[in-house]
């Protein structure tokens, strides 16, 4: 690294050489954990690098990212629609593949009008889903279901942050196990990664497995969750659920038999990314 006294810009340029190996977006990364040894937002530094001195810290925060530790976990935190959602060991990271599932319900909302009204977000983790679309419809009130006690503390924690603690619960649970609806909208992003399936080391190695894996062809939940779905489901509801771009085939095949119509939409890469469940 860098010394404190080459200035942020050498710094930043040094930490981008060294993440180069470890990350897909290095300068990114630099920029976050600088800001993050800051104390401030990763705008306020680009906007004026030079009247901030390099914090003795920085060094350690590049090195854990060196280690793959994920750049989420080191800051606290990950940006996801337009809330700030915290996160640490243990706890799923938000993708911006899953901001696909928000955009088709503000298109369903466009069309629809008042919808929804009450959601409910299976697998919620930090409550990642749920939250975001809460932030969008100041009418509706939502639940989260999660296995993970540790992932719904954050949710909860999550929920207050934002100023939703009001129109948002979390309950431990099973999938739908359980639960009573019915709901307008429900959201879902099971695993849905093939058990032999090789991940990069920042998610293998510090992302929990329970929240990634589903079985030899990654299909175990979604056969778990989607036979249940009719029960949660107003007359008119929609069920969302995220899927790997490989999936669309499968998947739909399991909504079908299930009694859904299905749609899909596509994230930003253009890749296959979330079914649309109506009953048919």
């Amino acid at each position: 690294m860098a010394s404190r006294d080459g200035g942020i810009g050498d710094n930043l340029r040094t930490a981008t050489s060294l993440l180069s190996a470890t990350s897909d977006t290095p300068r990114l990364d630099a920029e976050l954990l600088m800001a993050h040894a800051l104390g401030i937002e990763r705008q306020a530094l680009l906007l004026d690098p030079a009247r901030h001195r390099v914090p003795d810290i920085y060094v350690h925060l590049v090195a854990r990212r060196m280690a793959n530790e994920p750049i989420a976990y080191i800051v606290g935190y990950r940006d996801f629609w337009t809330i700030r959602v915290e996160v640490g060991p243990g706890v799923l990271i938000p993708r911006p593949d899953s901001e696909a599932l928000i955009e088709a319900c503000l298109d369903i909302h466009r069309e629809r009008g008042g919808w929804p009204r009450r959601i409910l977000d299976l697998g919620t983790g930090p409550g990642t889903l749920l939250l975001a679309a809460l932030s969008e419809f100041s009418d509706a009130t939502g639940l989260g279901v999660d296995a993970s006690e540790y992932a719904l503390a954050y949710a909860r924690d999550n929920a207050e942050g934002l100023g939703l603690a009001d129109r948002a619960s979390f309950l431990p649970g099973d999938w739908g196990r359980g639960v009573e609806g019915p709901f307008d909208l429900i959201l879902c992003n099971p695993p849905y990664i093939a058990a032999t399936e090789t991940l990069m080391p920042d998610v293998a190695d510090h992302e929990p497995a329970e929240a990634l894996f589903a079985g030899v062809d990654g299909l175990d939940d979604y056969r778990r969750i989607i036979p249940d779905l009719p029960r949660l489901l107003t007359t008119d509801g929609m069920a969302i659920l995220e899927i790997g771009h490989r999936q669309r085939i499968s998947v739909t095949e399991l909504a079908e038999a299930a009694g859904f119509a299905v749609r899909c939409r596509q994230d930003l890469g253009g890749r296959d990314r979330a079914l649309l469940l109506t009953r048919a």
